[in-house]
């Protein structure tokens, strides 16, 4: 990876009586993430489902997609392009609020 390359993380914290259908996650929104940003410097995604840990608390996120592109700048213009798009697509599989984390990678 390049030095500057960041990884954008959009997690799904869960709440009490929440909605999440893994198999459209994983396969239609997936899809739509690719389709939507490839185009706009997505380089790669990558997509979780929590496994439980083995506590009776609910893990931290229950998913999340990684998203890698070569820069900020990349990201920025990506989603002035296609966030709405994305965003409206939520509702399709679940009602949480996602938390979206920002990082460089390092290694």
């Amino acid at each position: 990876m390049e030095e500057n390359m960041i990884r954008v993380t959009v997690s799904y914290p869960p709440h009490e009586a929440f909605q999440f259908d893994h198999g459209y996650y994983q396969n239609t929104h997936a899809r739509l993430i690719r389709d939507r940003l490839g185009p706009h410097g997505l380089v790669k995604l990558e997509i979780d489902q929590a496994l439980p840990g083995g506590s009776e608390n609910p893990p931290a996120s229950i998913a999340a997609a990684h998203m890698f592109f070569d820069d900020l700048g990349s990201f920025q213009a990506a989603m002035a392009a296609e966030g709405k798009a994305l965003s409206a697509d939520r509702t399709n599989y679940t009602d949480i609020i996602p938390v979206v984390v920002i990082s460089q990678v390092i290694q």
